[in-house]
């Protein structure tokens, strides 16, 4: 029999596959029940990107069968993000493995910290910061990353009245500065499609790391031009990530998709297993 499912979040998975997919994603999503101690994938985007660029690796977990969640993060604060993620765990029913790319490596930290669900954290070519440290102090802390050159400040309202920062990759650089070797036209797709994130959630430190308690898988992105490869290898070994290292730019759910989802599957059976 399968496990109890809320109705929340068969609506979540059922929103997150039309969204990355098309009508016939959401249709697969359907016999995603699996085995009874299957966990719910989750996957987090970072900054300048969206759920779609998750796409090709949704197609092959709802394929094998397995649920997937892929909620938008707001990139507006860490702690907000953190928070706002932390409420869509809640209402998932049994294990789940936890992924997440670039910035939203940082969000999926502090998110998972204490939730028991939470079995696997999984690192795409991602920040996994220490307590106190911040996604800019990581990038900074080894050379190679060009995001700065890359990037223009835009402004919009704060609430309370005001103006705040947020970043864009400038489109005639974005496909050399973030998905190097992805087709021209989906490069465009993704420049036109990119998500701001604010200035405030890239310096604000962490409170919390998940990774110290939470079984671990890191993918090295080796031709990264947004943080440095040095730095996701040193954040690895930190955190005693299962490592793996692809020959792939910064957007490498998107230009290789196969190896990202093999290493989420390594996880998946890593929970399933109990190890």
């Amino acid at each position: 029999m399968n496990p109890p499912i809320s109705r929340r979040t068969v609506t979540a998975s059922l929103l997150a596959g039309a969204a990355a997919l098309g009508t016939a994603g959401a249709a697969q999503a359907l016999p995603a029940a699996g085995r009874p101690d299957a966990p719910t994938v989750v996957l987090i985007h970072g900054a300048f990107a969206d759920g779609s660029s998750w796409r090709g690796v949704v197609q092959r977990l709802l394929r094998q069968g397995h649920r997937v969640l892929v909620p938008a993060l707001p990139l507006r604060g860490l702690a907000s993000d953190a928070a706002y993620i932390r409420s869509v765990l809640e209402s998932v029913s049994g294990p789940v493995v936890l992924v997440g790319h670039s910035y939203g490596g940082a969000v999926i930290s502090q998110a998972a910290a204490g939730l028991p669900q939470v079995r696997a954290l999984v690192y795409i070519a991602a920040f996994v910061p220490e307590i106190g440290e911040s996604a800019l102090q990581l990038t900074d802390r080894f050379p190679g990353s060009t995001l700065g050159q890359a990037t223009v400040t835009q402004y919009y309202p704060l609430p309370g009245g005001g103006r705040g920062e947020e970043l864009v990759i400038r489109k005639d650089l974005f496909r050399n500065q973030f998905a190097a070797g992805v087709p021209v036209p989906t490069a465009q797709v993704m420049a036109a499609g990119q998500r701001p994130i604010t200035l405030a959630a890239l310096q604000e430190p962490a409170t919390a790391a998940a990774w110290k308690k939470i079984p671990s898988w890191y993918l090295v992105a080796t031709e990264d031009r947004n943080i440095p490869p040095a730095a996701e290898r040193w954040m690895a070994e930190r955190a005693h990530a299962r490592t793996v290292s692809v020959r792939a730019p910064h957007a490498v759910s998107v230009s290789d998709p196969g190896p990202v989802t093999d290493l989420i599957l390594r996880a998946v059976r890593s929970v399933r297993s109990g190890d």
